[in-house]
């Protein structure tokens, strides 16, 4: 019987976007058991700002997909100790993280950065929705936006 290869899907997937689906999509082509690791809110305040969209709710998403197998919470970035644990044989994560995780390779797992393209992140998608925000205060400063709350 050959032997399952199994692949692990790093990310935050914070304000989940085309290429969150594509990395997964890729990894899936990657081997037979694909397992989704989706980092904490504590984890991701650990080394930059907190996620827009709540843990439990980006975990959610991320069940719901068809390719992962299994989606686990996401606690570190040395991913060592869940290399070994879960018989990972390849790691996906952006390539917006090279070449942090190339020391995996020295486990025997082949490491891939997926490649996001120009301009598609969680990150530019909050700047574009902080000017979009921006734009629609400027024009209604003579023309208040009502409050839902008051209706």
């Amino acid at each position: 019987m050959k032997k399952q290869t199994v692949v692990y899907v790093s990310g935050t997937f914070d304000l989940f976007h085309n290429n969150h689906l594509k990395m997964i999509n890729y990894a899936r082509g990657l081997g037979d058991i694909v397992i989704v690791g989706v980092s904490t809110d504590e984890l991701v305040c650990s080394y930059k700002k907190e996620p827009s969209v709540p843990f439990e709710e980006r975990i959610s998403i991320i069940e719901g997909l068809k390719d992962p197998d299994i989606v686990i919470p996401q606690h570190t970035l040395d991913h060592k100790e869940t290399v070994k644990k879960l018989n990972i044989d390849v790691f996906v994560i952006g390539d917006d993280w090279y070449p942090k995780y190339d020391y995996l390779k020295e486990t025997g797992v082949s490491v891939f950065y997926f490649p996001y393209g120009m301009g598609v992140s969680s990150t530019n998608l909050k700047l574009k929705i902080y000017e979009q925000y921006k734009k629609i205060l400027q024009s209604t400063d003579d023309h208040p936006i009502p409050d839902p709350k008051k209706d």
